[in-house]
């Protein structure tokens, strides 16, 4: 079994893979106001596995944000339940109009949920409300 001292990686090796893994600090939501405002005043979008908040701006990028409560389970199940869905929305906001501040909360049944299976009710619930461009 190898130390992790003994693992060694190059300063480039990975950079590219991790960069691209990430949504951007501009496009996240990062204060607490900024997520209060979305819950009070917010449009709601309920699906079986995701819930989404989410308010017109008129700015010219996309704020998003994701919450996974305390009462959903414990951290490790809660921060799961964040890396999943930070996925399915980096998967699809290449395709999302702009000017909106997005916030995306899991139902209890999409904690046990796959990203592979939360990213096609997403990509539905945001084609209905015409939050998302079709794939051509």
């Amino acid at each position: 079994m190898k130390h992790r001292q003994d693992v060694r990686f190059s300063v480039t090796e990975g950079a590219k893979d991790v960069n691209t893994l990430h949504v951007p600090k501009v496009q996240r939501l990062r204060k607490g106001w900024e997520f209060d405002e979305i819950f009070r005043t917010g449009t709601r979008i309920n699906g079986e596995l995701v819930r989404i908040l989410y308010l017109r701006n008129g700015g010219d990028c996309i704020k998003f944000g994701c919450a996974v409560g305390k009462r959903q389970g414990k951290a490790h199940v809660r921060t799961r339940g964040r890396r999943i869905l930070r996925e399915a929305f980096r998967a699809l906001s290449g395709r999302m109009l702009s000017g909106i501040k997005i916030v995306l909360t899991l139902q209890d049944k999409g904690l046990s949920s796959k990203s592979t299976d939360i990213q096609p009710e997403l990509e539905r619930l945001l084609i209905r409300r015409r939050l998302l461009v079709k794939n051509s």
